[in-house]
C-alpha cells in the first residue's frame, strides 16, 4: 500500500535486543531472589533448631521478644531488666524499629517470628548488592555473583543467626541507602535513612559519614551536608534526650568505655589529655585481627573505593574503644554498620579495575567467601549454628526436661528463669533472671546453665556450677517456695505464699 510505513531491519534487531536484555535481566533477578530465599530458608531451619534446642536464651532473643510482646499489648518497649525492674528499652538502646515487628507478633506470636524477620531482612540485602553490581560492572552475571558473595560472607551468616538484634536490620537498609544515593533517589533515601536511625542510637553517626561520602564522592555538597547534619542530630537526640528520659541518667552502656572516659564528654577529654589511651585501644592486636577478619572474605578489594569503605569507620571506632571483647568479635552484630560499606565498597572497587580483571576479581571474592565460610562459618567444626552463648549441644533428656518445665509455667505469670529458657517464656510482662526471685511466682532453674547476670554491667557472666547448686538449695530451703518438678538438673518451683 502506498505510503505504508515499514520497519527497518535495524529497528527489528534493536527491538529483539531490548527484549533479550529484558529477559536476561529478569532471569538474573529471579536467580538472586532464589538464592536469597534458599539462604534464608536454610538459616531459619538452623535457628529453629537452636531455639528448640535451648541455645537461644533471654539474652538476646528473650529480651527482644518481651519488648515486642509488650509493644503489641499496649506497653511500648517495656521489658524486665537484669536487675528485675520494669523499664523501657529506650532507656538503654534507642531502637524503635522493634515496633514494626509487633504486628508480626500479633499474627504469629512466637520468638521464632522475630528470628525469621531478621534472617529475611539480612537476606534482602542481596538485592541492592546485585543492583550495584549490575550497574557498575555492566553485567547481570557479575551482579548476581556479587549478591552471592554477600550471602556467603561468613560473618553475615553468624550475625543473621544470632537472634535477634535491631541493629542487624540496618545491614540491608544501609545497602539500600547506598544504592538509592547512587541512583540519586534522595526522597526514598530519606525514608530508608530514618529506618536506619531507628535501628540503634549510634546509627546516625554512620548516616553522617555516608552523607560526607556523598558530598565528596558525588559532588552533592548541599545534600551531603544535610544528610550528615541529620545523622548527627539523630544520634544526639537519642543519646542526650531519649535515653535520659527513659532511664535514671546516662546510658548504662557507657560503662563499656570506662577505660577511655566512660561517656562522650569523657572520651573527648581523654583525646585531649591522654591520646595514648585511645591509640592503644585502637591498635590493639584484637582490633587489628577483627579488621583482618572483616576484610579477608572480600579480598580487601574495597581499598579501590576507600571513600565508601571508610564510612564504616565510626562504628569500627566505637567497637574498638569498648572494654569487652564482644564488639570486636566478627561473629556478632556489632559489625552491622561496617560490613555494608565494605561490601558495597568492594563492588565499586572492582568496577574501577580494568574490564578484563573484573570477572576474575568477583570470582576471587566468591571463592574467598566460600573458603572462609567452610573454615570459620557457624557450621565449622560441627558447632551449633546458633547464638554465641551456647555452642554445646544439650542432651535429648535435658531438652525434654526443659520442655516439661516451660509447659508448667502459666501464661503471663511472673517467672524467674535461667537464661537458657528465657526466650521460651518471654511472652509475659515480668521475666526475671535467677537469682532474682523476690517478685516471681514461678522459678525455672537449670543448674547446667552457668550464665548469670553481672552486677557491674548489663550482661551475663559464666559462673561455677557450685553457685547454681547453692542457689537451688537456698530456694528449696525457703518456706514460701514449693518444688514442683525436678528432672535432669532442671528445677521448677512455685510460690505458695504471696510475695511481699
Amino acid at each position: 500500500m502506498s505510503g505504508q510505513l515499514t520497519a527497518s531491519p535495524e529497528s527489528h534487531a534493536s527491538a529483539r535486543g531490548q527484549v533479550a536484555d529484558l529477559v536476561r535481566a529478569r532471569r538474573y533477578t529471579f536467580a538472586v531472589w532464589s538464592a536469597l530465599v534458599a539462604w534464608g530458608a536454610l538459616l531459619f531451619v538452623a535457628v529453629r533448631d537452636d531455639y528448640e534446642g535451648y541455645r537461644l536464651g533471654s539474652l538476646d532473643l528473650g529480651g527482644m521478644a518481651q519488648a515486642v510482646w509488650s509493644t503489641a499489648h499496649g506497653r511500648p518497649f517495656e521489658a524486665t531488666s537484669l536487675t528485675g525492674d520494669q523499664v523501657s528499652r529506650l532507656g538503654g538502646h534507642v531502637d524503635p524499629i522493634l515496633a514494626l515487628l509487633a504486628p508480626l507478633w500479633l499474627l504469629i506470636p512466637s520468638p521464632l517470628t522475630l528470628a525469621a524477620a531478621q534472617i529475611a531482612a539480612v537476606a534482602l540485602g542481596a538485592l541492592p548488592v546485585y543492583w550495584l553490581g549490575r550497574r557498575h560492572l555492566l553485567s547481570e552475571p557479575l551482579g548476581f555473583l556479587c549478591a552471592v558473595a554477600y550471602l556467603l560472607y561468613p560473618w553475615l551468616t553468624w550475625t543473621a543467626l544470632d537472634a535477634i538484634h535491631p541493629v542487624t536490620f540496618a545491614i540491608p537498609l544501609f545497602l539500600l541507602c547506598i544504592w538509592l544515593l547512587d541512583e540519586g533517589r534522595l526522597g526514598l533515601f530519606v525514608g530508608a535513612a530514618v529506618l536506619v536511625a531507628a535501628c540503634g542510637e549510634l546509627m546516625g553517626l554512620t548516616i553522617a559519614a555516608l552523607g560526607i561520602w556523598y558530598a565528596l564522592a558525588r559532588g552533592r555538597r548541599r545534600e551531603g551536608i544535610g544528610i550528615a547534619v541529620g545523622g548527627i542530630a539523630a544520634t544526639s537526640v537519642a543519646l542526650f534526650l531519649v535515653v535520659p528520659a527513659f532511664s535514671s541518667g546516662q546510658s548504662q552502656f557507657f560503662g563499656f568505655y570506662e577505660a577511655v572516659g566512660g561517656s562522650p564528654k569523657g572520651m573527648i577529654e581523654t583525646v585531649l589529655t591522654d591520646p595514648g589511651a585511645i591509640v592503644g585501644q585502637l591498635f590493639d592486636a584484637d582490633v587489628l585481627l577483627f579488621v583482618l577478619a572483616l576484610a579477608a572474605p572480600l579480598g580487601g578489594l574495597f581499598v579501590f573505593a576507600p571513600g565508601l569503605a571508610v564510612v564504616g569507620l565510626p562504628q569500627l571506632l566505637v567497637n574498638a574503644l569498648a572494654d569487652p571483647v564482644g564488639p570486636i568479635d566478627p561473629r556478632q552484630h556489632y559489625l552491622a554498620a561496617i560490613v555494608p560499606f565494605l561490601v558495597a565498597g568492594t563492588v565499586l572497587g572492582i568496577a574501577r579495575l580494568r574490564p578484563t580483571a573484573q570477572a576474575p576479581a568477583v570470582l576471587t571474592v566468591v571463592g574467598l567467601s566460600v573458603a572462609l565460610s567452610i573454615l570459620f562459618g557457624p557450621w565449622a567444626g560441627g558447632q551449633s549454628l546458633g547464638s554465641l552463648w551456647y555452642q554445646e549441644e544439650l542432651s535429648a533428656s535435658h531438652v525434654r526436661a526443659l520442655d516439661s518445665a516451660v509447659a508448667l509455667v502459666p501464661p503471663n505469670a511472673p517467672v524467674s528463669v535461667s537464661n537458657r529458657v528465657g526466650a521460651h517464656l518471654a511472652a509475659r510482662r515480668r521475666l526475671y533472671q535467677v537469682p532474682n526471685i523476690r517478685r516471681a511466682e514461678w522459678v525455672v532453674l537449670d543448674t547446667q546453665d552457668l550464665w548469670l547476670p553481672d552486677a557491674r554491667l548489663p550482661v551475663l557472666s559464666k559462673r561455677s556450677p557450685s553457685v547454681l547448686e547453692a542457689l537451688r538449695r537456698r530456694i528449696e530451703g525457703l518456706s514460701e517456695w514449693k518444688l514442683v518438678r525436678a528432672e535432669d538438673g532442671v528445677y521448677v518451683f512455685r510460690r505458695v505464699t504471696p510475695a511481699v
